[in-house]
């Protein structure tokens, strides 16, 4: 045979040579994930997952959730103390409007200010440094975006809210008690209402700071924003003139859905659970408009 005759392949290079094809094929075909949704989107469970790493990581969150715990009990006790040792000096008319159970949870002040700022934070943050970008970048549903950052939000604030109300309410009844003045156990149902009322309503201003840095996109008017609503305003109410006075101090959020932590019913106000959902109905519109402006408005 000449040396110029072609030799044909054996049959195992041409076996290799389809096994090799096919790999080489498969190699380049896209995977599909099984978590990921048809065309290769995230699901919203990735984006669960990837909101709770963000807040999860992020180094405030820690310290400012165990700095509000400490004011939170700190402040019971003051207020137990103070509060029970002042309590046979009273009249009788200050003695049957005394609110053991507001005493020791006027920590919740300070705490609505705290998880309002860290829902603040979780969408204000990523503007700050311009990672909303690629998070909008992974994720083109903005809806889906912000849906699980209100969710991993609530999920956070709202045990957290019931530990810091427990644990106000266990210091500053115990002072109370040592004091000798009334005092609330754990196993009274306004009791049990004040403290998962209590984180409720935590859990509602950490979803009211969400909001409101979605639509105002800034840390510092954000902070400033909720002070006034949450603070200012409650402490001017009383001096306002007339039906704009009372109407306020019944039906502003912050300070119906504070009613909750409240053992005293003055017939004035808003009633503990109806006024806790004058604040959710609140949170709700304020939420719905973030949704609205956060699809709308470029990155």
């Amino acid at each position: 045979m000449s040396d110029t005759t072609t030799r044909l392949p054996s049959e195992p290079a041409k076996a290799y040579r389809r096994s090799f094809a096919h790999r080489r094929r498969f190699a380049l075909r896209p995977r599909r994930d099984p978590g990921r949704a048809p065309g290769g989107q995230a699901t919203m469970w990735h984006c669960l997952h990837a909101e709770w790493i963000k807040i999860r990581t992020m180094r405030s969150t820690l310290y400012l959730l165990l700095g509000t715990l400490a004011f939170c009990i700190g402040l019971a006790a003051l207020n137990g103390s103070s509060a029970g040792s002042e309590f046979a000096d009273l009249s009788p008319a200050d003695q049957a409007t005394f609110d053991p159970l507001a005493t020791s949870m006027r920590g919740y002040l300070l705490a609505q200010i705290a998880l309002g700022l860290l829902g603040g934070l979780v969408i204000t943050s990523e503007y700050g440094v311009r990672t909303i970008v690629s998070t909008l970048t992974s994720v083109p549903h903005r809806a889906r975006v912000l849906a699980s950052k209100a969710v991993v939000l609530a999920g956070l604030a709202l045990p957290v809210g019931i530990v810091m109300s427990l644990a106000g309410f266990l210091v500053g009844q115990g002072t109370l008690s040592g004091a000798g003045a009334p005092h609330l156990a754990l196993s009274d149902g306004v009791a049990l209402r004040g403290i998962v009322g209590g984180g409720v309503y935590l859990a509602l201003a950490g979803l009211f700071g969400l909001a409101l840095g979605t639509v105002i996109r800034s840390t510092t008017a954000t902070v400033t924003t909720l002070f006034g609503v949450m603070l200012i305003v409650q402490a001017f109410a009383p001096a306002l003139p007339g039906g704009v006075g009372d109407w306020v101090l019944k039906y502003w959020p912050p300070i119906a859905g504070g009613q909750v932590v409240t053992s005293y019913r003055d017939p004035v106000l808003l009633s503990p659970w109806a006024g806790l959902g004058v604040m959710a109905g609140c949170v709700a519109a304020l939420m719905a408009a973030a949704f609205v402006v956060f699809r709308k408005r470029d990155a």
